[in-house]
């Protein structure tokens, strides 16, 4: 876990090795976290957050980037810990996908071939195994809407890494929580994952997004936290990628 500010944490859940990176936010109306982790990590992201000082009982909100496994694995099991309180959030878009109507995109075994299939790592051919988790989102979202949640969040639409992509953007720390639309390394910022993005020509384009927005921290769920410079950099991403 690493602090961001007062009220907003970066928690750190390691799988396997990897290290992804939720987002806690709160205050004293409210406690949200921002993505969920692969399936499994119920534990792990309690411990988080009461590193952080925030009481697991005391979460209230989910709000979710996008439908990959690894962001929404976990949300089952905070919904059955924590019942009918826990209000979920996400991308209309994304909603079928996340509720179990439609096959996760990019863990749907229909896309790949079988040398496709064997190719891959053991880890990630579970995730085509296991049936995806299902979980209802309660209230979803366009882009664009400001939640009055944990000191204000604005939501923004980036599409390109999955189709309903959203970042969210810290109001009271002016922290972006970038999701998979961007990545880090070791403090330094890069673009989207061109492996991995859907749509990698409006995945550039999303970037352009965050030019309305004064940005100090980036935590990017893998690679981390980007607070050197991080406006600087993301200024000279916006300025590299394609128009909107």
């Amino acid at each position: 876990m690493r602090k961001l500010a007062n009220g907003a944490a970066m928690l750190d859940v390691n799988v396997n090795g990897m290290l992804i990176h939720p987002v806690l936010v709160w205050d004293e109306k409210s406690a949200v976290l921002i993505d969920t982790g692969v399936p499994g990590q119920l534990q792990n992201l309690r411990n988080e957050m009461e590193t952080a000082g925030v009481h697991f009982q005391n979460l209230t909100h989910v709000i979710l980037t996008h439908q990959d496994i690894d962001h929404i694995g976990s949300l089952p099991e905070l919904q059955e810990a924590l019942g009918q309180s826990l209000i979920v959030y996400a991308h209309e878009t994304e909603q079928p996908f996340i509720e179990g109507d439609k096959p996760l995109i990019k863990t749907d075994r229909s896309r790949l071939t079988d040398e496709e299939f064997e190719a891959l790592p053991e880890m990630a051919k579970a995730f085509y195994e296991v049936p995806a988790p299902a979980s209802k989102v309660h209230i979803p979202l366009k882009g664009g809407e400001e939640l009055e949640l944990a000191g204000g969040i604005s939501v923004i639409f980036t599409p390109g890494h999955s189709p309903g992509h959203i970042s969210l953007y810290l109001k009271k720390s002016n922290v972006l929580v970038a999701g998979d639309s961007m990545y880090s390394m070791n403090g330094v910022l890069y673009g989207p994952h061109k492996e991995t993005a859907l749509d990698l020509e409006e995945a550039e384009k999303s970037i352009q997004h965050y030019a309305a927005y004064h940005v100090e921290q980036v935590v990017c769920y893998h690679g981390g936290l980007c607070n050197e410079n991080a406006g600087e950099q993301l200024q000279k991403l916006i300025h590299q990628t394609p128009r909107v």
